[in-house]
């Protein structure tokens, strides 16, 4: 008779089991921890450092990480953490604003298609379809060609090209308000459809809005990251992610890990401590989750 063995399936660790458990603030700490420090270095570095990341000392290039330079230096001997500051610096003021730029004009959408209805709904959302069609690296580097590349074009572009989520979501909670008794009430009372917009169909929707807001500050991260990976960002001098990427390419060949790895694990770091904070946030206004969470 052959060898029969009776298959189990691993059980779970304990440390798996117990987080699973953790109440949402608990489970908020670690990003919160991660994005602070990310934060209070991008504001506190440049004031106490007293040190130009443009400096060029080429007596120092491609030196690996040691104590004096944590994270090495580049080909041309800038210290690569302190560029790293700058950069997330750079990309954390890109994703605030063109998140911001992109909820406004979605909203804005939104909104009058919800509380308008009829032909307005229909033209609007056959443009939300028309943009959403086209994929939004193209259409951002059709953008910022047209501007040409500044911060202030890749923001344009950012917020030009993903407004489509907060349009959708404004529109569905704004047409799911219009049916509820108090929207009536104004009605009835006499209040104009501008009146109720404003009074009280939009400051219903602004959880969900700022949400959305939160969501979209990665993407445009990695968005910026793109666009100056492909020379269409920031000048090649300054510092940014992608133009810090595109530069380390080169030395990759030549032994320059840490030129590539500063930058990329600088922006997966606070990527992830930013979805991680909106993701307990989003569960928390799931009504289906929001019985089991417990603060």
């Amino acid at each position: 008779m052959g060898d029969q063995r009776t298959w189990r399936p691993v059980p779970r660790s304990r440390i798996a089991a117990a987080s699973t458990r953790l109440p949402p603030r608990w489970r908020l700490i670690p990003s919160a921890v991660v994005l602070g420090v990310v934060v209070l270095a991008v504001l506190v570095v440049p004031l106490v450092v007293d040190l130009d990341q443009q400096l060029v000392d080429l007596a120092s290039a491609n030196r690996p990480p040691d104590a004096a330079h944590p994270f090495g230096t580049d080909e041309l001997g800038r210290d690569v953490l302190l560029r790293c500051v700058y950069a997330l610096r750079v990309s954390l003021t890109v994703g605030l604003v063109a998140a911001l730029v992109s909820s406004a004009v979605g909203t804005a959408v939104g909104a009058l298609a919800g509380s308008v209805g009829g032909w307005v709904d229909r033209l609007l959302m056959r443009l939300v379809d028309a943009v959403a069609s086209v994929p939004h690296l193209l259409l951002g580097i059709v953008i910022v060609a047209i501007l040409r590349p500044s911060l202030t074009a890749v923001i344009i572009s950012i917020g030009l090209t993903h407004w489509l989520t907060s349009a959708r979501i404004v529109r569905s909670e704004v047409l799911s308000l219009r049916s509820r008794p108090f929207v009536d009430a104004a009605i009835v009372g006499g209040s104009s459809r501008g009146r109720i917009l404003v009074r009280h169909l939009l400051p219903n929707v602004t959880p969900q809005v700022l949400l959305s807001t939160t969501l979209m500050i990665p993407h445009a991260v990695w968005h910026e990251t793109a666009l100056s990976f492909l020379g269409l960002g920031l000048p090649p001098h300054e510092a940014s992610v992608g133009n810090m990427i595109n530069d380390a390419q080169r030395s990759l060949l030549t032994g320059g890990w840490w030129m590539s790895l500063a930058p990329g694990l600088a922006l997966i770091v606070v990527t992830l401590a930013i979805s991680g904070l909106s993701g307990v946030w989003r569960d928390r206004l799931n009504p289906r989750r929001r019985s089991e969470l417990t603060w």
